[in-house]
């Protein structure tokens, strides 16, 4: 059977790196040797210091990540990828003895040949970020359902997702959205559109507020914001319950959407998007750690402002 090292959280905040036998090998299957993987800041951060809130198959131990990049090695019956191609791979089921959520830190995948999505071998390790770039699109476009698309005129924080999500609204043609930042180091980025704290915003009548903070508490401040109609997208990742007063939503008849998981059409879009030039992923991957530094990098990646994106390098 063929093993894979694989970063696992063993129980909150405990980590190790191990060797595991991965899934026998079928016939729609592609193996990948794995050459990057990005740490994620909402749901990643979640599994690892135990704050998810409950959902089927969560257990522990577990192999994390959604943002793969890697070569393929073998590949099964699929003509539509082959030996050699760089891919995509948004997390897999690769790993036995262990949970896989989402399954994608690991130096070998098996996975199914149309999980992935083949990638210009010039785009390297900016491909880890397309997960999250589908993400983004998803929330606009509700994974193209939505036309016309509701862009956001407001952006809640100035991370990864936040940035990617400014130039995903430029990237189609909609007009430069405010994006609100409370860390100083933060506000710096944003060449094409207006970073600001939001104490130095007065305005009270945006249409479209996209919230990618993943702070809940805020909520009842966004709506005070809206004009009629408005509507508030709740697009990062809430591990305590949302609440609301009512009056001042009332008073508003506000809207608020939550953004679910991308689809696979949201990732073809935002890589073609990537691959025409009209978005791009440049100056979003901040650090980089190979595995033998894998708790370091889980580390700073939740706990540094200045890292937007965490990298591991798995090459070594």
């Amino acid at each position: 059977m063929t093993k894979a090292n694989a970063i696992v959280f063993d129980a909150p905040q405990q980590l190790s790196v191990q060797m595991l036998d991965l899934k026998p090998f079928e016939a729609a299957d592609i193996e990948v040797e794995v050459s990057f993987s990005g740490i994620s800041t909402g749901t990643e951060r979640l599994l690892w210091d135990g704050t998810m809130p409950p959902f089927p198959g969560l257990a522990y131990p577990l192999v994390p990540g959604y943002e793969t990049v890697g070569t393929v090695v073998k590949v099964g019956d699929s003509d539509s990828v082959k030996v050699g191609d760089q891919v995509f791979i948004p997390g897999s089921y690769s790993f036995q003895g262990v949970r896989n959520i989402f399954g994608g830190a690991g130096s070998r995948l098996i996975v199914s040949h149309d999980r992935v999505v083949r990638v210009a071998p010039d785009l390297g390790p900016r491909a880890v970020l397309l997960a999250l770039a589908a993400t983004c699109y998803h929330t606009v476009s509700i994974g193209g359902a939505r036309e016309p698309m509701v862009a956001p005129d407001l952006i809640v924080g100035h991370g990864v997702m936040g940035r990617l999500l400014a130039r995903i609204t430029l990237a189609l043609g909609m007009p430069a959205p405010t994006v609100w930042e409370t860390q100083p180091v933060r506000r710096e980025g944003g060449d094409a559109y207006t970073v600001i704290h939001p104490d130095e915003d007065s305005r009270k009548n945006y249409a479209a507020i996209y919230d990618v903070s993943g702070d809940g508490s805020i909520l009842n401040g966004l709506i005070s914001r809206l004009s009629p109609g408005g509507e508030v997208v709740l697009a990062g990742f809430y591990k305590q319950d949302l609440s609301f007063a009512f009056a001042p939503a009332f008073m508003r008849e506000a809207q608020i959407r939550v953004a679910a998981q991308w689809k696979k059409h949201d990732l073809l879009a935002v890589t073609a998007l990537v691959e025409s030039g009209a978005l791009s992923l440049d100056g979003l991957i901040t650090h980089t750690c190979e595995l033998s530094r894998a708790r370091q990098a889980y580390e700073v990646a939740f706990g540094d402002p200045q890292c937007l994106k965490m990298m591991v390098d798995w090459r070594a």
